[in-house]
């Protein structure tokens, strides 16, 4: 599926660091020259009035009892010099006006190519993230939160995972990411700077303790959802959780993980929940057996009420086939008019009204000149 995608803004030098909004207007045989307020095309109408009344308004006029005086009749001249003039100065109101509209071209060269999808990642970093788990068949262990930054890393910037798997890049996709233990934090905003933004935070997430320690997934799901519901351009939105507790931030708002999922039902954002929490020992004591099945269960509601999937991954290679799954239910290439640079004609707009305004006054002062 291809779909036009919205032109960048522009600041005063002609480039935009950030991907927004411009109203565009498209024409037929022009080499996708828009309009950055095109609504003053409207005014283009007056070009003609100015015109008209130029040609039509009452000049001076002296009275001679000889016209022989002057020459002969000059009629003709008479009128090459109203409606030379009107016709100039008509010129001159339509430059105006396109200058206003502010057409531009935008430099091919630095074309954006654009996913139509935007995607937030929400990562768990409480305490218990930190207990080692298998990365690979005979690999050494690693923390459960490393291993989950190395499966999400491939996921976005491609590359082959240690079972074989091969994962694409995404290098045209939105993504943020966000942390959560006892409060979420909005680590990296939805961007296309993957090397420079998304990776530099992705590498500083630890697991945090003490005051900072639990499991607040139902503030972390409406995080992410107020980020991707603040974006545009998108036409796909998506969430993926990973998790390995229940939501333990208070024991009265437990359905507040549901409250949030139904949120993003409501905005048809689908969340994509990873159980990385595996399965306690038998011996373990009942209330945390009851709250690791509790865990389990609200990942597995989170998904189905927003029409995701639940996926439960305890370890590296798990993990890798969660995102391979996610990777290729989620793409959805969209062809975008996006640049970095655009050539701007408003400044050759505003000379050419100068330039017809000069003529005027030059001929109707020499060739065109007429005695009243």
């Amino acid at each position: 599926m291809r779909a036009r995608g919205t032109p960048l803004a522009r600041n005063a030098g002609g480039y935009s660091p950030l991907v927004a909004d411009a109203v565009g207007t498209h024409f037929e045989g022009m080499r996708l020259v828009t309009f950055t307020n095109p609504e003053f095309l409207w005014l283009a109408p007056l070009a003609l009035f100015v015109a008209w009344w130029w040609a039509r308004r009452r000049r001076p006029a002296v009275r001679y009892s000889d016209a022989s005086l002057f020459g002969g009749p000059r009629g003709g001249r008479a009128r090459r010099a109203v409606w030379g003039g009107a016709t100039l100065r008509g010129l001159a109101g339509l430059a105006l006006v396109l200058g206003c509209a502010g057409p531009r071209r935008p430099d091919e060269r630095t074309r954006i190519p654009a996913e139509g999808v935007a995607i937030m990642m929400v990562v768990d970093v409480s305490n218990s993230m930190s207990d080692p788990v298998p990365w690979s068949v005979g690999g050494a262990p690693v923390s459960r939160l490393e291993a989950a930054r190395r499966a999400f890393k491939l996921f976005v910037f491609g590359g082959d995972a240690p079972d074989g798997t091969t994962f694409e890049p995404r290098p045209s996709d939105q993504i943020g990411l966000v942390a959560f233990a006892a409060v979420p934090d909005p680590a990296c905003p939805l961007t296309l700077n993957h090397t420079s933004v998304l990776l530099k935070e992705l590498d500083k997430l630890e697991t945090r303790y003490g005051v900072d320690a639990g499991t607040n997934v139902g503030d972390a799901i409406i995080e992410a959802v107020n980020h991707l519901d603040a974006t545009r351009g998108a036409k796909r939105k998506v969430i993926i959780l990973l998790s390995d507790g229940q939501h333990t931030q208070s024991k009265d708002d437990s359905e507040k993980p549901r409250a949030a999922a139904q949120l993003a039902a409501n905005l048809k954002f689908p969340i994509y929940t990873i159980d990385a929490g595996g399965d306690l020992p038998p011996t373990s004591p009942p209330d945390a057996l009851a709250e690791r099945e509790a865990g389990k269960q609200t990942l597995r509601d989170v998904a189905a009420m927003t029409g995701g999937r639940a996926f439960a991954a305890a370890e590296g290679s798990a993990m890798l086939a969660a995102y391979k799954e996610i990777d290729a239910l989620e793409k959805a290439p969209v062809e975008s008019y996006q640049f970095r640079r655009y050539f701007e004609f408003y400044p050759w707009c505003a000379a050419a009204a100068v330039v017809f305004l000069l003529s005027a006054h030059l001929l109707e002062r020499t060739r065109w000149r007429v005695v009243p």
